[in-house]
């Protein structure tokens, strides 16, 4: 497994829990993984491409740290940063951090080397959160597994 300190409900710092598809490195806390990133495995590439690495979150869900649907957690690095750039970044905290989220299905998930597309998550995040509805849940799941070509990995 790969654990790594995130962002969780109420600014709370959790465990997250993912399969290790990179070169164990001094970075992972604060080098986001690159599109050709050499430090991912080559078991790694099919892991991310087809979303297995995220499986053991599923672990984090049963232990109450996440929520299948939700706002994605972030490393602590990039929660500290974004919550200096980006107007209602902490809202997203108000609520556990999901396996799979509104802008996930929407196309924006995996490397966030410029601002405007973590600004892009966070409109869909506070659109999810603004909305929230159990259809609204069972829709991006389905998307998430079957509907959605948006819900690639960067990686």
């Amino acid at each position: 497994f790969f654990k790594q300190q995130r962002t969780g409900i109420n600014n709370k710092t959790f465990t997250c829990l993912k399969f290790r598809t990179m070169t164990v490195n001094d970075e992972s806390d604060n080098k986001q993984a690159q599109v050709n990133d050499s430090r991912i495995t080559s078991i790694g590439k099919f892991l991310r491409r087809s979303n297995i690495d995220e499986l053991p979150q599923f672990i984090n869900v049963f232990l109450g740290n996440m929520s299948v649907v939700g706002p994605r957690p972030h490393m602590l690095k990039h929660t500290q940063q974004y919550s200096e750039l980006i107007r209602h970044y902490k809202v997203r905290h108000f609520v556990k951090p999901g396996i799979t989220g509104w802008a996930q299905v929407n196309g924006y998930r995996g490397l966030t080397d410029e601002l405007w597309k973590m600004e892009k998550r966070v409109e869909y995040d506070m659109e999810y959160l603004e909305n929230w509805d159990l259809m609204r849940d069972i829709k991006i799941i389905f998307m998430t597994l079957f509907g959605s070509n948006a819900y690639k990995n960067a990686g």
